[in-house]
């Protein structure tokens, strides 16, 4: 197993995406802590987990919150003896399919200052941990690019891309205390769109039309993904994205 003996934080492991990491997490064996706003979601990810043999910890937490997510994190190496993986997989509240000249301020930035947020302060959080012990790892997700023509973004993209320069950040300062920072870098995953969507199947075949391999990143690729960027098979990469894009962004 790729992380056997890990304590690995989802923070959003109650949603599609954290839910999807969280459990490819316990699959390859890590001690999976979930941190949510609401714990009905972050209990049923748990339940799946926890039947498949897998074993998985719940804690109401708002990854806005400073005293809140020090706290939590806390509390895992209290209970657990160690912080090895932090992921931040928050949602962002961002307003999309307006146009940039028409958004107003607080549908624009709010994305912005929620991702940032969110990323530093867990980050900041488990890195204290992680220094003590001189390993972990501190994922991102979303990555650089460009928006697509055809739809507007608000502030979306604009987050992912201040996350990115915090990554870069975060790397530098901690890689000398054996911390890695890595970023899964999509062009979006489908599963995540809500059923029912009147432009879903638009926007999946989008998705799928701007990539080379036809078909974009699933659920089970990010958690794949993850896995790997969090276990020691990766132990030379910081600083840097895995690009899941299926071709989408070039590097």
């Amino acid at each position: 197993m790729l992380l056997e003996n890990r304590n690995a934080v989802v923070y959003g492991g109650g949603g599609a995406i954290g839910g999807a990491v969280a459990r490819a997490f316990a699959r390859e064996g890590a001690r999976v802590h979930l941190a949510g706003r609401t714990r009905k979601g972050l209990e049923e990810v748990a339940e799946s987990i926890r039947s498949a043999g897998g074993r998985a910890d719940t804690d109401q937490v708002d990854a806005l919150d400073e005293a809140a997510v020090d706290r939590f994190t806390d509390a895992v190496v209290e209970r657990a003896g160690s912080l090895d993986v932090s992921f931040s997989l928050i949602s962002f509240g961002e307003v999309q399919g307006i146009a940039l000249t028409e958004i107003s301020l607080a549908d624009f930035e709010r994305p912005v200052h929620n991702a940032v947020r969110a990323m530093f302060l867990t980050a900041r959080s488990a890195a204290r941990h992680m220094i003590l012990q001189k390993s972990g790892v501190i994922l991102a997700f979303g990555g650089y690019g460009d928006p697509p023509r055809a739809h507007k973004m608000g502030g979306f993209q604009v987050a992912f891309g201040a996350m990115e320069s915090l990554r870069r950040n975060l790397a530098v300062e901690l890689g000398p205390h054996g911390i890695r920072v890595l970023t899964l870098q999509t062009g979006g995953v489908p599963e995540t769109i809500p059923e029912g969507l009147d432009y879903r199947d638009a926007i999946t075949d989008e998705i799928a039309g701007q990539t080379m391999l036809g078909r974009a990143a699933s659920l089970d690729d990010v958690g794949n993904a993850a896995v790997f960027a969090a276990s020691d098979m990766a132990r030379s990469m910081t600083a840097t994205a895995l690009n899941i894009t299926g071709g989408s962004v070039i590097d």
